[in-house]
């Protein structure tokens, strides 16, 4: 178990930036609410992440957004100074209301993708409001991406094609990004409530 259902013990927020206090947890969920607001950001929220690095590993998860809600799994994140967020080093996969948010609109931006990278092969995913099951499965290099049991995402990490891919995204300017084979995971606070459940890894 990454997530004990009780507290939030084996995490932290990303670069320490609040208290963390926006993320709660109540009925063995981990919820983020972001109701105080300052300058856009949740008073209180920042990316939550695990306190230990992973490389190889089948991480699993359930997760429930907000109407017009964003959120994400963020993997691989380095929690140095140098990185002002977490994103900047870590990949992402896409947690949305994909009817209702605006991203919705756009390829690789869409539940279930690895964000602005690839586009899932269908699109599983359940109502808002509804529970999904995440699954990310990361072993020597091979990355796959499951929801509801199904393979929605396979890609080869870090060969000529994935280097391609960076190039052609959003973060072809970050010389980091996904440039390591540990790191941190995390959950992502886009400013929309939203719940994680059932937090479990395998490592290989």
């Amino acid at each position: 178990l990454l997530f004990d259902g009780n507290s939030k013990k084996g995490w932290h927020i990303f670069q320490g930036k609040s208290d963390g206090s926006a993320w709660t947890v109540s009925e063995g969920m981990l919820m983020l609410d972001p109701k105080g607001k300052k300058d856009g950001q949740t008073i209180g929220g920042g990316d939550i992440i695990t306190d230990a690095t992973y490389e190889n590993y089948h991480l699993s998860l359930e997760w429930k957004i907000s109407p017009k809600g964003n959120s994400g799994i963020i993997f691989g994140i380095q929690d140095l100074p140098k990185y002002e967020h977490s994103w900047h080093t870590g990949m992402e996969m896409q947690i949305l209301d994909n009817d209702g948010h605006g991203d919705g609109k756009i390829i690789k931006h869409r539940s279930g993708n690895l964000y602005d990278l690839i586009a899932a092969s269908s699109e599983p995913v359940k109502p808002v409001g509804e529970w999904n099951k995440a699954e990310i499965k990361k072993i020597n290099g091979k990355l796959d991406l499951y929801l509801n049991g199904v393979n929605i995402v396979s890609t080869q990490l870090w060969d000529d094609n994935w280097k391609a891919l960076v190039a052609g995204s959003k973060f072809k300017s970050m010389p980091d990004f996904a440039n390591f084979k540990s790191g941190h995971i995390g959950l992502q606070d886009h400013g929309d409530p939203v719940w994680f459940r059932n937090i479990k890894i395998k490592k290989y």
